[in-house]
């Protein structure tokens, strides 16, 4: 998955709104809660970006993925089960799907009934 992708996935999501900040990361937030980052700072030899997702996980989905080559606690956010794919093939195309609905569905839950009813 790319960078262009992964921004697509996100924006299927019910109020997701994407901004960029923290360096020219692409921060995707519903209800101004962040739910997952595409942080892209580097090149590499050929000028492409060094695509970095990051979701929240569970605790015991954080467990798992940290201990998987390729996935680290991500920095400055780890501490809150919040995983950074470091390796491009540490997880397929659909894991990583699955995990960034994951953690839009957490950060969805901890909304206001009246702020869930507004995505629907």
């Amino acid at each position: 998955m790319d960078l262009k992708a992964f921004d697509a996935h996100c924006a299927s999501y019910p109020g997701a709104e994407m901004v960029v900040q923290w360096g020219n990361a692409h921060v995707w937030k519903v209800a101004g809660k962040v739910f997952a980052i595409a942080s892209h700072w580097g090149e590499d030899g050929d000028g492409a970006s060094d695509f970095r997702p990051v979701f929240k996980a569970s605790d015991l989905s954080f467990q798992m993925l940290t201990a998987q080559e390729g996935l680290v606690p991500a920095p400055y956010m780890g501490r809150y089960k919040w995983v950074q794919m470091r390796d491009p093939g540490a997880l397929c195309d659909e894991d990583l799907m699955a995990y960034v609905g994951a953690s839009y569905d957490m950060v969805v839950a901890k909304l206001t009934k009246a702020q869930r009813a507004v995505l629907g």
